[in-house]
Formats: structure tokens, C-alpha cells, sequence
């Protein structure tokens, strides 16, 4: 008897540790085997949402069985059972979809007009009101060396109506290291949470293209490949008259939907090269400006999915230089049309969770829908560990 219950105890661990099984997953190109950062990494029987990070890596808690969407749109998408993932990491290839953008598209309107279109349709097509349940992750490096950190798990709640969004935002919980210098708080250029909807929402970032002067200090060209014919791909570069700090950008939209899937934008290094030093008093040397959003489109609903920042820049201060690098990442993990109930004394209005009070009642890091890499939970014990000093 002591032996059938000991069997059927064992059965029971078996079925309990398959039900709550961590996953992990490495997504890389099935050509050059290079790892794929920023897929989105759906769970079907959850609607969880996870993103993957600089090596490629998704990690997620998985109840149960259920389907695993992938996608990302450089990529095919493909679906994978959680039953048949049976390593510690398991190594997913994708097949790569814009090697060859082999089509020019050749257009009636001019490709500004084209923009302009498509970011008029797509403030208007975005789901609201709604409520995004948002991992935030900041890093910011002071002359080299990463002297504060702070990352959150909060829940926006979206109103009003396209171009005119509001949000309202509740911290679930919050870990925030190092207290930020009152000589340089004025330069953080991470996330202002109260305005970072409102931007997305109304592709802000994007209305210097739509200027008269942009035809004058861009060019304007539209892609596609026969692999993704859903996909058009614009590409906006400073034409080699222009001056100033010029970002590329590449605009990826759906072409039936008419809406915004993604948008990267970066200053060249051939770009900084032509800039000439400043010099003086509050002088800013920028040296290196990234920037990526991500917009999800599923049978009924249009969201913001991730964003990603970097920002690196010398100051100068009274002759005094400083190194600031600032580095961002923010992913809806849970979208829903549904409203949640709070107190407006609840509601936070700081611009970043910088010297906030921490939260932690778990470790809600290890379930944000992204990865930390081994040498960012590096720099972030360090900065914790220099904090308690």
C-alpha cells in the first residue's frame, strides 16, 4: 500500500511541476543563427505577453499546457506547443522574411503624404480606453559607470479620445537604486510616465517628417518583399546636403490595415561624424540617440507593445565635462478594454520612478515579460548593493 501511494504521490509532483513549468525559450535566424531581439512571444491560454531581449532570450511561467505564438516583423511567425519544449533553454529558428527587400514600391502620393495617412489612421484606430498592464526598466550610467536604476510593474488606464489621450497610472509594485544627483536630474532623458502615452499614442516622435522642410532634408523610399506581403517597409534617410541632428528612420506598417507596426529611428555614426563639437557652457554632445516602438494588431484590438531608448551624451558645464547614458525599455505584458477602479490619491504623477519608495512584494521582475541578461542583473545587484552602503 505504502508503495502505491509513494507511485502515486510521484504522479502528482510529475502533473503539479508540468502545470506551473518555467519556459524558456532562444529565438535566433535559422540562417545566420544570430539571436532575435524584440520578438513578441505570445501565450494563447493567458494572452501573457513577453518580449525578448538582447540575447534573444524569453523566459515565462507556464500554467497548464497552451499554444506559443511567436512574431516579429522581420520574421515568420510560427506557433509551438509548450508540450513539445522539453530542454532547460529551448532554441527556436526563424525564418528571416526582409533579407531581400527586393520590391520598390513606386506610388502616386509622395511617401510624406503616404506617412501622414497612416499616422492619421492609426491614432485613430488605436484601442481606447483601454488598460495596459506595463513592465518599465531604466538604466542610467554616470561618466561610464551605472550609478542609478529603477524598474516597475504598473497598470495605465487610457481615456479620452484619438489625439486628445489621457491616461492614469497605478505602481503595483517598484524597485528603484541610487538616488539621482540634483545636478544632473534635470538631464535624465529616460520615460516621462506622464507624457509617454500621450507621445506614443500620437506618434509624436514621428511629426517632424511631416513638415514642408523634411522633403528638403530626407529622402523618402518604400520597400516590400514577396516573403511578407502584408508588410511595406518606408525608409527615411537625411539626404547628404542635410545638417543637423538627422535621425534614420525605418517606418514598418501594414499595408491592408493602413496602420504603424513599428518604428526605428537612430542617429548614424556617419551622421555624428559631421557634426561639428560644441563647446561652452550647457553644451550637449550627443553621441549616440536610439529609439524603437512596437505597436500590436490582433483581430480586434491596436495597442502599444514596447518601446526601447538609448541615449548617450557628453555635457558640458563650466568647463566641466559629464558622461550621461540613459537606457529604457517598456512592455505591455496584459492588454484589456476592461477599467480598473482606483482613488485619484492613488494615481502616480512623478515623471519617473526615481528615488520612489520601493514595493516588492514578489519578484515581479522574473515574470515582467523581459528577460534581464545576465550582465543587466549584474549592473543592477551592483547599484542595489552600492545603495545599502
Amino acid at each position: 500500500m505504502k508503495k502505491i501511494f509513494a507511485f502515486l504521490f510521484l504522479i502528482l509532483s510529475s502533473i503539479s511541476y508540468s502545470q506551473n513549468a518555467e519556459i524558456v525559450l532562444v529565438l535566433k535566424d535559422a540562417d545566420t543563427k544570430a539571436v532575435i531581439e524584440d520578438a513578441t512571444v505570445l501565450v494563447l491560454r493567458t494572452k501573457q505577453v513577453n518580449l525578448s531581449n538582447s540575447e534573444g532570450k524569453v523566459s515565462f511561467v507556464l500554467k497548464g499546457i497552451s499554444g506559443i505564438q511567436i512574431t516579429h516583423t522581420s520574421y515568420q511567425s510560427v506557433t509551438i506547443r509548450s508540450s513539445n519544449l522539453k530542454e532547460k533553454e529551448n532554441v527556436i529558428y526563424l525564418k528571416n522574411n526582409v533579407t531581400n527587400l527586393d520590391e520598390l514600391i513606386l506610388t502616386k502620393q509622395h511617401p510624406q503624404k503616404i506617412l501622414a495617412n497612416l499616422i492619421e489612421n492609426s491614432t485613430n484606430k488605436l484601442s481606447v480606453p483601454a488598460r495596459l498592464k506595463v513592465y518599465s526598466r531604466e538604466f542610467f550610467k554616470l561618466n561610464g559607470v551605472c550609478s542609478n536604476y529603477n524598474d516597475g510593474l504598473m497598470n495605465f488606464q487610457l481615456f479620452g479620445k484619438p489625439k486628445k489621450i489621457s491616461s492614469a497610472i497605478l505602481v503595483e509594485q517598484n524597485r528603484s537604486y541610487g538616488l539621482v544627483n540634483v545636478n544632473i536630474s534635470n538631464e535624465l532623458l529616460g520615460y516621462n510616465l506622464n507624457d509617454i502615452i500621450e507621445n506614443y499614442y500620437n506618434f509624436k516622435y514621428l511629426l517632424p517628417l511631416l513638415q514642408p522642410r523634411a522633403k528638403k532634408e530626407f529622402d523618402f523610399l518604400i520597400k516590400a518583399t514577396s516573403e511578407n506581403a502584408d508588410y511595406y517597409i518606408m525608409f527615411v534617410t537625411p539626404l547628404d546636403t542635410a545638417t543637423g541632428l538627422l535621425d534614420d528612420f525605418t517606418i514598418t506598417y501594414d499595408r491592408k490595415k493602413k496602420i504603424i507596426i513599428e518604428v526605428t529611428s537612430e542617429v548614424t555614426p556617419a551622421t555624428i561624424v559631421k557634426l561639428k563639437e560644441r563647446k561652452g557652457n550647457n553644451v550637449k554632445n550627443i553621441y549616440k540617440s536610439f529609439f524603437k516602438t512596437i505597436y500590436r494588431s490582433d483581430a480586434s484590438n491596436y495597442y502599444l507593445l514596447s518601446s526601447r531608448e538609448e541615449i548617450g551624451f557628453e555635457r558640458i558645464q563650466r568647463n566641466n565635462s559629464t558622461d550621461i547614458q540613459v537606457k529604457n525599455s517598456f512592455v505591455t505584458t496584459n492588454f484589456s478594454t476592461q477599467n480598473f477602479s482606483y482613488k485619484e490619491s492613488e494615481v502616480f504623477k512623478d515623471k519617473t520612478l526615481f528615488n520612489k519608495k520601493n514595493v516588492i512584494l514578489n519578484n515581479y521582475w522574473e515574470i515582467s515579460g523581459l528577460a534581464a541578461t545576465p550582465e543587466e542583473d549584474e549592473i543592477i545587484l551592483s547599484v542595489a548593493d552600492r545603495g545599502e552602503e
